[in-house]
C-alpha cells in the first residue's frame, strides 16, 4: 500500500470506531413529533408600558420557565426566536389546555382600594375602574396601589380548622408589603360590612378575591406582609394554579399563542419505526444494485455505505441535533443519495479503461477519482446550499430536515472519498482483482454504457422539441394549479388541524353529520389512514377542540388525538412569505454559484431546468389534490438541490470535452457529454428512488406526501438536467460571443529540487 492509502485506512478506521463508541453510549435527541408532547410558539405583544424587544421577550421567557417548571412537566425546553417570539417545546404532554392556559395568561395581578358600589351599566366593562366582584355585583376601585411584581411568593393551602377551605397565602418584598400594610390600614377606617372596607385583588382585569379587612384590624393600622390570605371560592386545582401565576411573576410582556402542535407518542413511534424499515430495505436494495452493477468494488461501496450511515448517525447524537420527522427522513434519503460520488468515480474509472484498455486497474481507479473530483465537489456544494436554505429560511421540523442533510451530505463525501477510496485501492493491489475483470466491476463498460455507444443516438439534432416537451409539461401543470388549486396546509393558510382515532370505524359524512350538530359545520372531515379522521376548521380553541372531540366520541367510541396543528392567521402569513423568498433565494444563490462555477449560459439553464422542476411538481400535487405545507417545502428545496446536483455532472463533462475538442460544435460536444454521463445518473437516480419507494409504502401517511414529491421530483429533475438544461444551453451559446472553455495544460515534468512529484503508482516507464 501506499503511504496515503494507509493513512486513509488509519483514518477512516479512527472515525468509524469513534461513531461505533458514540452509538453505543449516547442516545439521540428526539423531537416532539417522534416522542409525543405540545410544541408552543408564543408572540409577545407591545404593553403600554413596555415594548416587545429581544431584552423584554428574554424577561418573558425567564418568568415562563419559572411557570412551567412549576407543572412538572419533564425536560421542558423554551428558546427564543427572533426578536419577539418564544418556542416551548413540552414532551409527553397531550392535553395542552391547561398549561396553555397557565403559559398564556398575562397574570397582572394588582391590588386596589374599594370606592363602593358600581352602577349596573358600567358593570363588566373591563376599564379598571369599575368591575364585577365574585358575586357578580359591580365594584367601584381605585387606581392599582401594587402589583404583582410585590410578591414575594405564594403558595395554596387547605384551611380546615377556619373552614375557608383552599386559600392562597401571599408574602410581599418589603417596600411591596408597606404598600399593603398601608392599603388595609386605610380600608379598616370604614365600618365592618361597608363596601370600602374591601380590598380588592385583580388579575387579568378580573376580581377574583375580594375579602373585607377582618374587624381585629386597626385604623391605618393594616395587615402585615406575611399573615395576607386569598380566600374565595377555590378548589385544589384553582388555588394550585393561582398560586403559581402569582410566584411566578407578571409577564412583562402579554403573549399570544400563533402556533401549537401536539403529537401523540404512538404516531411517533410508528414514525421511527417505519423509517427504520425503510432504511433497512432501501439500504439493502441499493447496495444490492450497487453490487449486481460494479461486482466486488460496488461491494465495497455498500460497505462504505453502511459506514456511512454509522458515522452520520453518531455525528447526529455527538451534535445533539433534535432528530424530527422530516429529520429521520432526511436521513435515510441521504443513504440513497450517498453513493452518488461513488457512482460517479466508478463511472469515470470505467472511462479510462475504454480509452486505454491496457492501464491497470489501480491507475485507472486514481485517474477515477482524480477525474471525477470536481463533480463531486460542485454538486455536494449545491446540496449544501439547499440544505442551509432549509435551516436559515425554514422553521420546526424543517430546520431538522436542513441539518440532517447537511450532516449527511458532508458524511457520505467522508464516506466515498476515504473509506470507499481506502478500500478500493486495498483492493487494486490484489493481482485476482485485477486480472479478472468479471471479479472487480470497474474494467469492463458496463451495459447501459456498451449500448448507448453502439446506438449512438444524436439527442440533440434538434434540440428544439425537447424544449417544447418541457414547455408542455409546465402548461399541464400551471394548468393544475389554476382549475385545481393548491392545497395549502393550515401552515400557510392558518386554521387548525386535528386527527383523531377512533375505537369504532366512523365514515366521513357521519362525522360531518355529528359535528355540524355540535355547531361545527364548517369542519372539513377527510380520512387520514389507518381509519383515523382528519378535521381541518378555521380558528378553534383549546375548549372548541374539546367539544369537538366529544361530538366524535359519541360516534366512534373512545376517541385519541394522534395530531394537533393550531397555527394563527398571522404565523401562516408569514410562512407563506418566507416560502417564496426561500424559493426565491434558492433560485439566485444556485444561479450566482453555477455563473462562477461555469458559464453563464450554463447557469442560466441550469435554473431554467430548476425552475421546470418546481412547477412542475407543484402542479402535480394541485393534480393529485395533496397538502402543500412546511414538510413540502422540504421536498421541493431537496428537488432543487438534486436537480442541480445533476446539471452540474452534465455540464461538468460538457466543459471538459469542449475544452480538448475546441474546434467541434457544442451540439456534438454535449451530445457526447449526455451519453457520457447518463450511466451515472441512471445508477444514482436508482439508489435514491430505491430508498423512496421504501418511505412512500412504509412510512404510512405522515411520510407518503414527502416521499411522493421526492419520488415526483427526482424523476422531472433527472429529465430536465438533461433535456431541458442541455438544450437551453445549446439555445444560449448561440448568442453567446464567448470563446470555448480552455484547456487545462498539464504540468511539465522537471528535474530538480522544483520537479513535480511523481504519481506513487506511475513507474516513470514510457513506450
Amino acid at each position: 500500500m501506499t503511504r496515503a492509502t494507509t493513512v486513509r485506512a488509519v483514518l477512516a478506521a479512527a472515525v468509524l470506531l469513534v461513531s461505533v463508541l458514540i452509538t453505543l453510549t449516547m442516545s439521540p435527541r428526539l423531537g416532539l413529533d417522534l416522542q409525543g408532547g405540545t410544541r408552543l410558539v408564543l408572540q409577545a405583544k407591545d404593553s403600554a408600558t413596555t415594548k416587545a424587544d429581544r431584552e423584554s421577550t428574554d424577561r418573558t421567557l425567564e418568568v415562563l420557565r419559572q411557570r412551567i417548571d412549576s407543572l412538572g412537566v419533564a425536560e421542558p425546553t423554551l428558546t427564543r426566536s427572533g426578536e419577539d417570539r418564544i418556542i416551548v417545546e413540552l414532551p409527553d404532554v397531550q392535553d395542552p389546555r391547561k398549561a396553555a392556559e397557565v403559559i398564556g395568561k398575562t397574570a397582572q395581578l394588582s391590588f386596589h382600594a374599594v370606592q363602593g358600589p358600581g352602577t349596573e351599566q358600567e358593570k363588566g366593562k373591563a376599564t379598571g375602574l369599575t368591575l364585577p366582584d365574585e358575586e357578580g355585583r359591580p365594584l367601584a376601585l381605585g387606581p392599582a396601589r401594587l402589583s404583582g411584581a410585590g410578591v414575594k411568593d405564594a403558595g395554596a393551602s387547605f384551611d380546615a380548622q377556619q373552614g375557608a377551605g383552599w386559600t392562597v397565602a401571599l408574602d410581599f418584598h418589603k417596600g411591596a408589603g408597606r404598600d399593603w400594610t398601608r392599603l388595609t390600614g386605610e380600608a379598616a377606617c370604614h365600618p365592618v360590612q361597608d363596601d370600602r372596607r374591601r380590598v380588592a385583588i385583580v388579575l387579568d382585569d378580573q376580581v377574583i378575591s375580594s375579602p373585607q379587612v377582618a374587624p381585629s384590624v386597626g385604623c391605618n393600622v393594616g395587615l402585615p406582609s406575611g399573615s395576607t390570605q386569598i380566600t374565595g371560592s377555590f378548589d385544589a386545582d384553582e388555588a394550585r394554579n393561582l398560586a403559581l401565576l402569582i410566584k411566578g411573576g407578571a409577564l412583562p410582556l402579554p403573549v399570544e399563542i400563533v402556533e401549537q402542535r401536539t403529537v401523540g407518542p404512538t404516531l411517533g413511534a410508528d414514525a421511527i419505526d417505519a423509517s427504520a424499515q425503510a432504511a433497512l430495505i432501501g439500504a439493502a436494495a441499493t447496495a444490492l444494485f450497487i453490487t449486481f452493477v460494479y461486482r466486488l468494488f460496488g461491494a465495497l461501496a455498500a460497505v462504505a455505505l453502511a459506514a456511512y450511515g454509522v458515522i452520520s448517525y453518531a455525528a447526529l447524537v455527538a451534535l445533539g441535533v433534535t432528530l424530527t420527522l422530516p429529520g429521520l427522513a432526511g436521513f435515510v434519503l441521504a443513504i440513497g443519495m450517498a453513493v452518488d460520488a461513488n457512482v460517479l468515480v466508478f463511472e469515470r474509472a470505467r472511462e479510462e479503461y475504454a480509452e486505454r484498455p491496457g492501464r491497470s486497474l489501480r491507475s485507472a481507479m486514481t485517474a477515477g477519482f482524480r477525474n471525477a473530483w470536481s463533480a463531486v465537489a460542485d454538486s455536494n456544494v449545491t446540496t449544501l446550499i439547499a440544505a442551509g436554505l432549509l435551516f436559515f429560511l425554514g422553521s420546526g421540523p424543517v430546520k431538522g430536515f436542513g441539518v440532517t442533510l447537511a450532516i449527511g451530505v458532508l458524511a457520505s463525501m467522508f464516506s466515498a472519498l476515504v473509506i470507499a477510496r481506502a478500500l478500493t485501492e486495498i483492493a487494486s493491489h490484489s493481482r485476482f482483482v485485477s486480472d479478472y475483470r468479471g471479479v472487480n466491476g470497474i474494467a469492463r463498460p458496463g451495459r447501459v454504457r456498451t449500448w448507448l455507444t453502439r446506438r449512438d443516438p444524436q439527442l440533440f439534432r434538434s434540440s428544439r422539441r425537447w424544449l417544447l416537451i418541457s414547455t408542455a409539461l409546465i402548461a399541464v401543470a400551471v394548468l393544475g394549479i389554476v382549475v385545481r388549486g393548491v392545497n395549502l396546509g393550515v401552515e400557510f393558510t392558518g386554521g387548525r388541524l386535528v386527527e383523531y382515532s377512533t375505537s369504532r370505524p366512523v365514515d366521513v359524512e357521519t362525522a360531518r353529520t355529528a359535528l355540524a350538530g355540535a355547531g361545527f359545520g364548517d369542519a372539513e372531515v377527510t380520512t387520514a389512514g389507518a381509519g383515523d379522521l382528519s378535521v381541518r376548521t378555521g380558528d378553534l380553541s383549546n375548549d372548541e377542540e374539546h367539544a369537538l372531540r366529544a361530538a366524535l366520541a359519541e360516534e366512534g367510541g373512545h376517541t385519541t388525538k394522534v395530531r394537533d396543528e393550531l397555527i394563527g392567521p398571522s404565523l401562516g402569513d408569514e410562512l407563506r412569505r418566507n416560502a417564496l423568498i426561500a424559493l426565491a433565494i434558492a433560485v439566485l444563490v444556485q444561479l450566482a454559484y453555477l455563473a462562477v462555477r461555469f458559464r453563464w449560459t450554463f447557469a442560466l439553464a441550469s435554473v431554467a431546468a430548476l425552475v421546470h422542476d418546481v412547477i412542475v411538481l407543484v402542479g402535480a400535487f394541485a393534480w393529485l389534490g395533496r397538502t402543500v405545507d412546511g414538510i413540502f417545502l422540504a421536498a421541493l428545496l431537496t428537488v432543487i438541490g438534486y436537480s442541480v446536483n445533476d446539471s452540474v455532472v452534465v455540464f461538468d463533462r460538457v466543459r471538459e470535452l469542449w475544452a480538448k475538442a475546441r474546434r467541434v460544435p457544442v451540439a456534438t460536444v454535449a451530445n457526447r457529454a449526455v451519453l457520457q454521463t447518463v450511466p451515472r445518473t441512471v445508477n444514482t437516480g436508482m439508489g435514491a428512488l430505491f430508498i423512496l419507494a421504501a418511505l412512500a409504502v412504509l412510512g404510512g401517511d405522515s411520510l407518503a406526501d414527502f416521499a411522493l414529491a421526492l419520488l415526483i421530483g427526482i424523476c422531472v429533475g433527472t429529465y430536465s438536467s438533461v433535456l431541458t438544461a442541455v438544450p437551453v444551453a445549446l439555445v444560449l451559446e448561440k448568442s453567446s460571443k464567448a470563446p470555448p472553455p480552455a484547456r487545462k495544460r498539464a504540468p511539465r515534468r522537471t528535474s530538480g529540487a522544483g520537479a513535480k512529484r511523481r504519481d506513487p503508482l506511475d513507474n516513470g516507464a514510457r513506450v
